[in-house]
């Protein structure tokens, strides 16, 4: 069999609140981040936790959606693929970030637990590239190459 698969599904806590910026080609793209913690005992049988930040790019009407309800804080499960893009710094040297490119999300818990969309729409709903969802969303085309992106084409 051949083939390979880019999938990722993350569930953790956002970081920050969406970022909306429009491409010069007006398209929408939204970033932030989320944060999963594993925790486990060691030998001893002390408990450790390593948190871990996750990029998240999200394009089209779920950016919009994406901007619109998730906040700092808020649980939500992201789907999506790895992505790696390089720029260059302030500096002048050249780096290579990983990004999770999100194909979908769902908000997780209630809007009363804490921070919460903008307006008082219920929380707990889906954002998906594709299909009937909670939210209307009627896929987003990818941005030029793809799939990738360069950097010069994030506005932020």
């Amino acid at each position: 069999m051949s083939g390979s698969l880019n999938k990722v599904m993350l569930i953790g806590n956002l970081g920050r609140d969406p970022e909306l910026k429009a491409t010069p080609s007006g398209q929408s793209v939204a970033r932030f981040s989320v944060a999963t913690t594993e925790t486990w005992k060691n030998q001893s049988g002390e408990k450790q936790s390593k948190t871990e930040w996750h990029n998240i790019v999200v394009w089209g009407k779920q950016a919009e959606i994406a901007e619109k309800y998730l906040r700092k804080g808020k649980q939500v499960m992201i789907e999506g693929r790895i992505q790696y893009r390089e720029y260059t710094d302030q500096a002048g040297v050249k780096k290579t970030a990983c990004d999770i490119r999100c194909d979908n999300f769902v908000m997780l818990g209630r809007m009363d637990e804490g921070g919460g969309g903008r307006d008082s729409g219920g929380y707990g709903g889906r954002a998906s590239g594709g299909g009937s969802q909670d939210f209307e969303d009627h896929g987003a085309p990818s941005p030029a190459g793809g799939g990738s992106f360069p950097d010069d084409d994030i506005p932020f």
